[in-house]
């Protein structure tokens, strides 16, 4: 058990500061320093659970997002949703029939502010609330930079920043409005920190850059209201977009040379990160960035 621990002391030689050569202490005896307690309250949950916790995932249709839905919905979420633009995928039909009721879709744009405002009044009436926002829609091209339309940036930074920053803020205000102490959490990329050279792609590093900067300086604002703002950055994770990198002819040798993990992650291999940042157990956790990469994410 954690025990109190008490500044206050009285009489030599225990611990009393002295700040004079002849034994006076300087410190007025009338005004004794407070006791500071690491007592925990009798609320505190340190289990990494989700009990009773509504999640929206933004782009959990498949990839990453349904990985780290599987994961929440296996560490007791009440409810997880899928907010995304596409269909749902077979995996996703295959995770909700094992979480009946508990797993649900929302067709919703992330980079249409009004999307996004019904996606989350609608899971609010019908759920009573919402706990946790995991702004986690997408989007990736590898090539030169040279390569690149205006076009072709524009779109990366439409989905990946903008869509990031409609989804945030509309989680903030309906957690505001509830008096939710609510979690979002980002995915960012090891991108952000250095250049891929498996897989160059200067306007996605930007973006994600962007993104991990943009938790930081959200986490600050929003502290006073108990809103708590973190990102992950992933290396590669086996997905529909990454599956071709570990084929390539040199993998081998650069992971001989490069050491780390020399495989690709498992998507749900990246959930015990999110569950712990939409956890309570992370109640004094915000403004960091948790890379997620097995050494080899990025180079």
């Amino acid at each position: 058990m954690v025990q109190a621990v008490s500044l206050e002391s009285s009489g030599p030689g225990n611990g009393h500061f002295n700040g004079t050569s002849n034994g006076q202490s300087n410190m007025a005896s009338e005004s004794p320093v407070p006791v500071l307690s690491t007592q925990p309250t009798s609320e505190t949950n340190f289990a990494i659970t989700l009990k009773d916790k509504v999640v929206a995932i933004t782009g959990a249709n498949r990839g990453i997002g349904l990985g780290i839905a599987e994961v929440c919905l296996a560490n007791n979420a009440a409810c997880v949703y899928s907010l995304d633009l596409s269909e749902p995928s077979e995996d996703f039909a295959q995770l909700s029939k094992r979480h009946p009721g508990k797993f649900k879709f929302l067709q919703m744009d992330v980079t249409n502010e009004e999307s996004v405002k019904k996606a989350v009044d609608s899971i609010v009436d019908a759920e009573g609330a919402i706990h946790g926002m995991v702004c986690n829609a997408g989007m990736t091209k590898h090539q030169p930079a040279l390569d690149f339309s205006m076009a072709q940036v524009e779109q990366l930074f439409r989905l990946n920043v903008f869509g990031v920053w409609t989804c945030a803020t509309a989680a903030a205000r309906k957690f505001i409005e509830l008096g939710v102490k609510g979690s979002i959490v980002f995915t960012a990329s090891m991108t952000s920190y250095r250049p891929n050279r498996a897989a160059p792609s200067a306007p996605y590093g930007g973006t994600k850059a962007a993104v991990r900067n943009m938790a930081h300086t959200l986490a600050m604002e929003w502290a006073p209201h108990g809103i708590r703002v973190n990102s992950i950055s992933p290396g590669f994770v086996r997905t529909a977009m990454t599956y071709f990198v570990d084929q390539t002819p040199d993998w081998d040798l650069k992971m001989k040379y490069y050491g780390g993990m020399p495989r690709l992650a498992l998507p749900q291999e990246l959930g015990g990160a999110y569950v712990y940042l939409l956890s309570e157990t992370a109640s004094y956790t915000t403004g960091i960035d948790i890379p997620i990469a097995g050494i080899v994410g990025a180079w």
